[in-house]
């Protein structure tokens, strides 16, 4: 119940700054020792129990399927607007920006995870 209010649009949100990411876990990690016979498990082995991942991966992963969308032509979107291109279909290039506000935008941040999935990943079809 909680999740789809932590994760609501974290293209847009996603924190950057290490004291607001453990802000965000903390509400998992609370919610996670409410669940009866979890109290006395590290957080790690609560999330694994119940299936779950932690909030910064989901936030990682969501990035990544927005990006393939974006690359996939899901959305009338120009892919121009957020990233530059090689041959390969990777983003070759970081802007670099003055303010924060540039720097961990949703263009930028993805470009590291998405030039590290494997060929397959990057010219698949079906984001499954």
């Amino acid at each position: 119940m909680y999740r789809p209010h932590l994760e609501y649009c974290s293209q847009v949100w996603s924190p950057h700054y290490d004291e607001d990411i453990k802000l965000i876990e903390g509400v998992q990690r609370r919610a996670t020792k409410l669940v009866t016979g979890m109290q006395d498990l590290q957080y790690d082995e609560r999330v694994k129990q119940l299936g779950l991942m932690r909030l910064e991966r989901r936030r990682v992963r969501s990035d990544l399927i927005e990006t393939f969308k974006i690359m996939n032509g899901v959305y009338d979107i120009n892919v121009d607007l957020f990233f530059q291109l090689d041959e390969g279909g990777r983003r070759n290039c970081l802007r670099r920006f003055r303010l924060n506000i540039s720097k961990y935008s949703f263009g930028n941040r993805v470009i590291g995870n998405w030039n590290s999935l494997s060929a397959d990943c990057v010219h698949c079809k079906t984001v499954n």
